[in-house]
Order: C-alpha cells, then sequence, then structure tokens
C-alpha cells in the first residue's frame, strides 16, 4: 500500500521584534495609558470643531450648573465651560508633545555625544547639563515667558523644551558609557564604522526604552508647566487651556460660591491625562525590565525538567545531588 505523503501548512514564526511589540500591547497600562492618551489627541484634534459654543462668548446664563445645554454648567460671565474644556485640550496636546519632542532631541544630541566621546568635548557637554540641572526649571520658564514681549504656545512649548533636557541628557551618558566598551561596539569601532554610524545604529537602539521613558517624563513635566503658568496669570494671549479654566475660577472663588462645576472637569481631565502619561510610562519600564514584568519573580528549568518559580534576586539550589568526594585512602560510599 502506497503512503501518500501529506503536506502540513506551516505555522508562522513570529519574529522577535513582533513579540516585543505584541508583549507591549498586551500590557494592560500600556494599554489603558494608550487608549486615554489617544483619546485626548482626538480631542485635540477635532475639539474646536466639536464644541458647541465659542468658548469666550458670553451668554445671560450666569454661573448655572451642568445642564442639557450647557453640560459642565457656565462661568460667571455665561461661559460654557466643557467648550473651554474641549478646546483647551489643543494647547495642552501642543505643548507637551513639543516641548517633549525638544527636549528628548537635545538630551540625546548632549547624553549619547558626552557618553560615547571623550576629551575636552565630552567633559564640556557634561558640564552644560549638569548648569541645566541645578538651574530650578519652573522658575527660569516664568521669567522668560514673562519677559517676552509676545507670549503665545508655541513660545512657552519652546521655552519649557530648551529648559528640561538635562536630566535625561545624564541618565543617556551614563547608559551610553556603559555601552561604548560593549563586544559589538568595538566589533564595528574595529572594522572602520564612522562614528556617526556607531552612534545611530549599534547605540541608539539599546537606548529606545530609555529614550521612551524619558519622552513621556518630559511631556507630564510640560503639561504641568503649562498649567501652572497658565493659573498663575502667566498665559499665551487668548488660547484656552485647563489652567487658564482653573485661573478664573480661583479669581472668581468659585469654592466659596459653591460653583463646584467650575473647576472639577478641568482638575479632572488634568488627572486623567497625567494617569494615562503615568500607565504609559509603567508600561515601558515593565517591558524594559523583566524583574518588573514577571512581577519580581521568574522560571527557572531544573536538570530533570521540572519549572521552579523562584523570586529575582535570589540563587536556588536547583542541580542534583553531588555525591560526596572520597577522600583519599577510603572507599566511596555507593
Amino acid at each position: 500500500m502506497a503512503v501518500v505523503p501529506t503536506t502540513t501548512a506551516a505555522t508562522p514564526v513570529a519574529t522577535p521584534a513582533k513579540r516585543r511589540r505584541l508583549r507591549f500591547v498586551a500590557n494592560p497600562k500600556a494599554t489603558a495609558g494608550l487608549v486615554i492618551m489617544g483619546f485626548f489627541v482626538l480631542l485635540a484634534v477635532v475639539g474646536p470643531w466639536i464644541a458647541p459654543f465659542d468658548p469666550s462668548e458670553r451668554t445671560s446664563d450666569l454661573l448655572q450648573p451642568p445642564s442639557a445645554a450647557h453640560w459642565f454648567g457656565t462661568t460667571h460671565l455665561g461661559q460654557d465651560i466643557f467648550s473651554q474644556v474641549v478646546v483647551g485640550t489643543r494647547s495642552v496636546v501642543f505643548v507637551g508633545f513639543v516641548a517633549g519632542v525638544l527636549a528628548t532631541v537635545l538630551s540625546i544630541m548632549v547624553g549619547v555625544t558626552s557618553g560615547y566621546l571623550s576629551g575636552a568635548g565630552s567633559e564640556g557637554l557634561s558640564a552644560l547639563s549638569n548648569v541645566f540641572l541645578v538651574i530650578p526649571a519652573l522658575p527660569l520658564i516664568i521669567i522668560i515667558t514673562s519677559s517676552l514681549p509676545e507670549t503665545t504656545v508655541l513660545t512657552i512649548a519652546l521655552v519649557i523644551g530648551l529648559t528640561s533636557w538635562a536630566w535625561g541628557a545624564r541618565v543617556l551618558r551614563a547608559q551610553t558609557l556603559s555601552l561604548r566598551n560593549r563586544d559589538y561596539v568595538e566589533a564595528a569601532r574595529a572594522t572602520g564604522e564612522r562614528t556617526w554610524r556607531i552612534i545611530v545604529f549599534e547605540i541608539l537602539p539599546n537606548l529606545t526604552a530609555v529614550i521612551a521613558s524619558g519622552f513621556v517624563g518630559t511631556v507630564i513635566f510640560a503639561v504641568t508647566s503649562l498649567i501652572t503658568l497658565a493659573f498663575i496669570g502667566v498665559s499665551a494671549g487668548n488660547d484656552w487651556n485647563w489652567g487658564t479654566i482653573l485661573y478664573w475660577a480661583q479669581s472668581q472663588q468659585a469654592l466659596a460660591q459653591g460653583a463646584w462645576w467650575w473647576f472639577v472637569p478641568a482638575g479632572l481631565a488634568i488627572a486623567l491625562l497625567g494617569t494615562a502619561l503615568s500607565l504609559l510610562n509603567f508600561g515601558i519600564d515593565e517591558f524594559v525590565s523583566p524583574r518588573l514584568r514577571g512581577g519580581g519573580r521568574t522560571s527557572v528549568k531544573t536538570a530533570d525538567g521540572r519549572t521552579v518559580r523562584m523570586r529575582v534576586g535570589f540563587t536556588p539550589v536547583l542541580s542534583t545531588p553531588v555525591q560526596p568526594t572520597p577522600v583519599l585512602g577510603e572507599e566511596a560510599k555507593p
């Protein structure tokens, strides 16, 4: 009887890069952060078009609580608070991402360059990072924005980005110092690769997680700085943001008047955005660190094929028992 060979469909095997991406997306913290952050980005894009009212328009509905006509209530001038929150999302997201990108680029240029190179140039860049690191960022931002003749949202984003890169540069410099003498870097240097190619193709890919975490942290700092500037009155002209809403609510004593709807929506939006960014940061940390990803535990396979769960940091005895070495002149016990 002839045997007819059968062919089976080959199961596609995910590449390591694809497996890493799937592992990051499967992380519940990262997924929740991405969903919330995507909602705010979408709101920043379409917010001015879906807002039911002009945020600066005055009406006769003075200091009204939330209703079907005004979902978040109105201010002392009859302005719709829901429209202010929706329109103000664009300024918050814009400043956060522009400042984050600018600070991240500067931290990469200064930190990685000073960590890979040696000599006076490296020491000079390190000293520059130390100078910006000891300068209090928020007071410097307040002084710069207050002294400018015209303060726009882009100006605030650039000032925050130019003054908040030093910490990221120090972290990247420390990581680069530990990578520049690795075997693959030495091999690339021995083959005659140029310095910029070694930095871009050998070192930067191993710093991706650190760069992403620093970017998220800078975005959080930029958002809080913008809201702080607006809350103390250093805002960008007539551009609405969540800090501007809180500024007017505080100046008109909304809490004393019982107008909780004036400041609660903006406060919840700030808390929700900060939570989304923090979840993204936690997701990146767990994606990079196996210790965090496994909840402090890892699986180790023993010599007889058993799988043992162990806490990271402890060295268990997993080998088979060792027979005692016989003493010279004695018979070895079975």
